[in-house]
């Protein structure tokens, strides 16, 4: 089977001053069709920056990115905004939808950029909300919703394009307990549907959502396995240094 995500030897590299920030270094992986991964870190681990590559916003500086076998760093602005917008489906921690814009027609933006018509734009996007069970608040503006109904209404929006990949950017992270557990069944759902499922996070507890877990430190992949694996935990800046310390 050919993944669906693969990094070879990926790079990327910074120059901030007379210093060489290495976002990412020498990063390897293969992502299958059908998995669910969470590329977990603390702040400044670098898994921002492989999301950017994994989403074709960036590109690597050194090594391959192939996205469904095709290599990424070879394509220009408008073949990584084709290719993302056939490919990939985004959801973020603060939902980005857009305020004058009622759900349905939040839904279907990214539909009128792949040029589908009136009609179809439509149809794809209230069956979107239906899975994601909003299709009462069609006509709803993004403020008339509480916050787990608008990260729904974004789940709703990456789907709607039948995308391969969802690739989720701490999308608990301005949720509660309970309606993040909502939030992370419905990606094992996605899953569960064929779905590939790449979630990026900080947290633990949200991690071990996903069935495997890429933990990255430095930029570096330090564990790549089992999400219920040991090795597979972040350990947090505070207890490291209180290590350090006794």
């Amino acid at each position: 089977m050919t993944s669906i995500i693969s990094f070879h030897s990926v790079s990327k590299h910074y120059q901030m001053g007379d210093t060489l920030v290495k976002a990412a270094d020498d990063i390897s992986m293969e992502i299958q069709p059908g998995e669910f991964v969470a590329i977990v870190g603390r702040s400044g681990s670098g898994k921002s920056t492989c999301m950017n590559i994994i989403g074709c916003l960036d590109v690597p500086t050194i090594g391959e990115y192939l996205l469904n076998g095709e290599n990424v760093g070879t394509l220009n602005k408008n073949q990584l905004a084709e290719i993302r917008n056939r490919m990939l489906g985004f959801i973020f921690q603060q939902y980005n939808l857009l305020p004058k814009l009622t759900v349905l027609e939040n839904v279907e933006v990214p539909l009128m950029y792949a040029g589908l018509s009136k009609a179809e734009r439509r149809q794809k996007a209230m069956e979107a909300l239906e899975m994601v069970e909003l299709s009462d608040k069609l006509i709803n503006m993004p403020n008339q919703l509480s916050g787990g109904q608008q990260q729904r209404v974004s789940i709703a929006r990456a789907l709607a394009g039948n995308p391969a990949i969802i690739l989720a950017d701490e999308p608990t992270g301005a949720l509660d307990s309970k309606t993040s557990r909502d939030v992370l069944g419905l990606l094992q759902e996605l899953q569960k549907s064929g779905h590939t499922v790449v979630l990026i996070t900080h947290d633990n507890s949200i991690a071990v959502t996903a069935e495997r877990i890429i933990r990255l430190e430095d930029g570096c992949v330090v564990y790549d396995g089992l999400s219920d694996a040991p090795e597979a935990v972040v350990i947090s800046q505070s207890i490291m240094e209180g290590g350090t310390q006794s």
